[in-house]
């Protein structure tokens, strides 16, 4: 019996100095780290980004990447912002979710599927962009707007362009019924 109450308060003792543990305190800091990195992207963040413009005449959409590569970074922001705005152009997307409980943990599960068709965008610009670093990589921000209407002089140029050829063609088809 004094071995076994002699024994308690050094078991308690190890327990208490597990958390000096260095790879707990190594840990910990990374999660630390990660944490700050995140709140600073947020913090870095254009207004824009968090908040796109809208307009009568433009469409507006916000794209982030983040790459090793510069270059990388905003193409992957480009590329996250055409994604956005060709949804807001008549994209379509699915989603189905299982969740499944227990006392003791939630395992959830979610697949999405969107899908886009063609949609030119023929007059999109970059309108802002930013880049921070983000660790080791840089994370660009990227604002495009693609004009609409009578604001978006590429494509109404397109459009000409196209009636033009049909315009010859259609004359050169005309004349041989003429003969």
């Amino acid at each position: 019996m004094k071995k076994t109450l002699l024994l308690i308060p050094i078991v308690a003792m190890l327990a208490a100095c597990g958390s000096t543990d260095p790879y707990t305190k190594r840990a910990d800091a990374e999660r630390g780290r990660q944490e700050r990195q995140v709140e600073r992207v947020i913090d870095k963040a254009p207004k824009w980004m968090l908040e796109v413009p809208t307009s009568k005449s433009a469409v507006y959409s916000a794209g982030t990447g983040s790459a090793s590569d510069f270059s990388m970074a905003f193409k992957i922001a480009r590329q996250d912002a055409y994604d956005k705005i060709c949804m807001t152009a008549g994209g379509t997307a699915s989603q189905r979710m299982k969740t499944y409980k227990t006392e003791s943990a939630t395992l959830s599960e979610s697949v999405s599927r969107s899908s886009c068709k063609e949609v030119d965008i023929t007059g999109v610009e970059v309108s802002e962009k930013k880049i921070i670093t983000e660790g080791n990589k840089y994370r660009a921000y990227v604002l495009l707007a693609l004009p609409t209407g009578d604001a978006n002089v590429l494509r109404r140029a397109k459009e000409n362009q196209k009636v033009q050829e049909l315009a010859a063609k259609r004359s050169t088809e005309a004349f041989k019924e003429l003969e």
